[in-house]
């Protein structure tokens, strides 16, 4: 009986491995292969409920079913790699001085504040948040720094938790990616891009994963183009349209998808509302 009751329990335990080892495999589908689907990334995690950028927060981005969660790296003292926005930590602590002033150890000693009150939660590191996110969702790396150096840590910490497949590398200037790309091949870029003809040029420079556009420039000729060449078109909530959400529920969301409806991956502050949004109008699996 005893036996009968392990073999049970493994049983179990290996089916609820599995199934969260496989929960990123229907997203990258969508990702690569629906460009009909929309496709959900939480800014800074599910940061709503919990501190952004926080362990907590991306616990619930996953909970609450994100394609995609958008982490900050930066670089401590020491080297470490670590999620946080700001160049300082103020902001988030309550503490004052940037995060290159202090050790990863250092940093640990401070809680990461949620409406303006202490939590439990402390500064993850870049590693713990790739093992978290392992096998559960796409994540979004707003790479921070400057130096070569940490950009090579962050592609060698990709290659190590083997997240590679799950990544999206977003660079802030597209010159730079045919560098990143020498680095590590195995990492699927998305370059922003700040007008028209830099798309055009972006383009033609490679295939990447997704284009990071403004709705500046945005036209449905331009972007439709983009999808046929095989890049996801990202654009943001953030600002006009999530302010219009948080005034009147599918408003801000209404109007992002009338006007810009070659997008097919939206960054937001209301992940949860959104993901609802599109289920609702059948542009979500």
């Amino acid at each position: 009986m005893k036996q009968f009751s392990f073999a049970v329990a493994l049983l179990l335990c290996t089916q609820l491995l599995s199934q969260a080892q496989s929960r990123v495999e229907p997203i990258l589908e969508d990702f690569y292969h629906h460009p009909e689907r929309v496709l959900v990334t939480a800014h800074r995690a599910a940061h709503n409920k919990y501190p952004e950028n926080s362990i907590a927060a991306i616990k619930e981005a996953i909970r609450i079913g994100v394609d995609v969660v958008e982490l900050d790296v930066r670089s401590t003292k020491d080297s470490v790699l670590v999620i946080m926005h700001d160049g300082t930590i103020t902001r988030t602590t309550g503490q004052p001085g940037a995060v290159r002033d202090y050790t990863y150890q250092q940093l640990q000693a401070f809680r990461l504040l949620f409406n303006g009150q202490p939590t439990e939660e402390k500064i993850p590191t870049f590693e713990e948040a790739l093992k978290l996110l392992k096998g559960k969702a796409m994540l979004d790396i707003d790479f921070k720094e400057a130096s070569p150096e940490a950009a090579k840590k962050t592609c060698a910490l990709v290659e190590a938790t083997q997240t590679a497949p799950q990544v999206l590398f977003f660079l802030y200037a597209a010159k730079y990616a045919p560098y990143l790309h020498d680095l590590d091949p195995n990492i699927p870029i998305m370059p922003r891009s700040h007008n028209a003809e830099e798309t055009e040029k972006i383009m033609q420079q490679g295939k990447y994963a997704a284009i990071h556009i403004d709705d500046s420039f945005y036209s449905d000729s331009l972007m439709s183009r983009v999808r046929v060449h095989g890049e996801r078109v990202w654009i943001n909530a953030l600002g006009k349209y999530d302010d219009m959400e948080e005034k009147q529920k599918d408003s801000g969301f209404d109007a992002m998808m009338k006007a810009f409806k070659y997008a097919n991956c939206i960054q937001t502050n209301y992940p949860e509302e959104l993901l609802a949004y599109l289920k609702k109008k059948g542009l979500h699996r």
